[in-house]
């Protein structure tokens, strides 16, 4: 991560990601920082009057990246050899350093969106920093049944990313695994606005209803008698599927909804429809008990 130090005719560096570099630093700070994240190298001088817009808007863009980019910040009446290598004919002059190159450049101040979009494409060039790669071995824990290490690494990548979807919606999902329920759905209750309704914290808002269903779910085998004495019940049908799907039965639960709709799709205001989609939700789209179920439903619904 880059320090921070003071040049003259500026003030420090206002945030982590970005550093005040010379001649002595450049091939350290720039070329070879550059193999790891992408560096944005601003060409300044103390008396330039465009630089003192450009500069404080290319660090407040750099900061909100949070370490998908770094910033140097090069004083061209101090380090003049830098500026003549790279033919920096005008200031403010921006490059972007990627693997020891630079691959991009603009001269002159830009509108805020320019600069954002311009950071942007810096960010995507270093990919999502093994994040993704992470939320795998994390689900994957998960899946195991190792939940406390699939909750701790999901928190530390929401540490890195406090608006990954994925990997918000895997430590509410990790946290029911434990029996969580009220943290679950404390997370839920605070989840990013950006990040509320996306797919994966819907998910893991429909695992909490089903888990909080499970905590009164009566016996299978009681249940299941009273179905087969009386398959006009619907309320024990009903009742039978939460059951069945508590203890991790889940298709056999899916096949009892779809019976109960098939008898009487408008019973307790259509009850069976919203506990198949509760269920499908909190599941992947490509689970075979989605695709199966969801089949199974539409052709009844549309017959």
């Amino acid at each position: 991560m880059l320090g921070l130090t003071g040049s003259a005719g500026t003030a420090p560096a206002k945030n982590e990601w970005v550093r005040d570099v010379s001649e002595r630093d450049f091939m350290a700070e720039v070329v070879e920082r550059s193999r790891e994240v992408p560096v944005i190298v601003d060409f300044w001088a103390p008396w330039c009057g465009p630089c003192k817009t450009l500069g404080p808007a290319l660090e407040a863009a750099v900061a909100a990246a949070k370490g998908k980019v770094v910033m140097a910040k090069v004083n061209v009446d101090e380090n003049q050899m830098i500026a003549s290598q790279l033919r920096v004919q005008s200031i403010p002059t921006v490059y972007a350093f990627w693997q020891g190159q630079p691959v991009d450049a603009f001269q002159g101040a830009l509108a805020g969106s320019e600069i954002k979009a311009f950071v942007d494409k810096l960010s995507a060039l270093a990919g999502d920093g093994g994040l993704a790669e992470a939320i795998e071995a994390a689900e994957m824990m998960l899946t195991e049944g190792a939940a406390v290490d699939a909750a701790e690494t999901f928190a530390a990548i929401l540490g890195e990313e406090p608006e990954n979807a994925d990997a918000y919606g895997g430590l509410v999902r990790s946290h029911i695994a434990l029996g969580n329920l009220d943290q679950a759905e404390g997370f839920l209750t605070a989840a990013p606005a950006k990040i509320a309704a996306a797919a994966p914290v819907e998910a893991a808002r429909a695992q909490l209803a089903l888990a909080r269903q499970a905590e009164n779910a009566g016996p299978v085998t009681d249940l299941l008698a009273r179905t087969e004495a009386d398959p006009s019940d619907h309320q024990a049908r009903y009742d039978l599927a939460l059951a069945l799907h508590a203890a991790g039965r889940v298709e056999e639960a899916v096949e009892q909804l779809l019976d109960l709709f098939r008898r009487d799709r408008e019973w307790n205001e259509g009850a069976a429809k919203v506990q198949l989609l509760t269920i499908f939700d909190a599941l992947k789209p490509t689970d075979p008990i989605v695709l199966k179920g969801r089949r199974k439903l539409s052709s009844m619904i549309f017959l």
